[in-house]
Formats: C-alpha cells, sequence, structure tokens
C-alpha cells in the first residue's frame, strides 16, 4: 500500500503587531492527509495546531497570501512536528477502510408488536 502525503494549511493565527512587527503568527492550524495511492477515494486526515513563538532574535518572513509564503509555512510544519506517528495513524485508517475488521448492523424489522 502506497500512500501520498500532504499539508493543508486551514489558519494562521496572528498578533497584530509584536515587538513593532506587524502579522506575527503563533499558531498554524493545519490537516495532514494521507491519500492511498491505488485508489484516491480512499484517505484518512489528522487535524493539529503548531505552536509558532515569535523570536525577535531570528529573521522575519512577513506574511503573504502566496505560494512562497505557503512553502515557509510547510517547512514550519516539517521542522517542527514529528509525522511518523501521524504517518502511522494514517496508514493505519486506510488499512482499515481497505481491509475492515468491523461492521455496523442494524435493525430492519418493526417491533410494533403487530
Amino acid at each position: 500500500m502506497a500512500i501520498a502525503y500532504s499539508w493543508r494549511i486551514n489558519q494562521l493565527d496572528a498578533k497584530i503587531e509584536e515587538d513593532g512587527v506587524k502579522n506575527v503568527i503563533y499558531d498554524v492550524h493545519y490537516t495532514y492527509i494521507g491519500t492511498d495511492l491505488d485508489n484516491k477515494d480512499i484517505s484518512s486526515s489528522i487535524l493539529g495546531v503548531l505552536p509558532t513563538p515569535y523570536d525577535p532574535g531570528k529573521p522575519f518572513v512577513p506574511w503573504a497570501d502566496d505560494q512562497a509564503f505557503e512553502n515557509v509555512v510547510i517547512g514550519w510544519l516539517n521542522a517542527g512536528i514529528n509525522v511518523t506517528p501521524l504517518q502511522e495513524s494514517i496508514a493505519k485508517n486506510i488499512n482499515e477502510q481497505i481491509n475492515p475488521v468491523d461492521e455496523k448492523l442494524y435493525f430492519t424489522f418493526n417491533n410494533s408488536g403487530e
């Protein structure tokens, strides 16, 4: 089973201004997604939040609504999150979708006494 993994950035929380710098991001809300390459209709995902504290001693990357900034944020995610347990959980869920071990059983009779 081959799985392709990707990030979706759902939201960035930012201070309007901190230490004279505008739009200082402090939380990245993300979805980490795994999709089965053999059947793209089968996928699993995990939601999370990565805190990104502002460090005045490090270079500041200003917020922008463009691909370059998205790549910066994905770099933060890759550096700040151990994806191995996320990938293991996603792979397990996808495997259970392909090879289910549980099922849901429903009553279809009417117990009205008639």
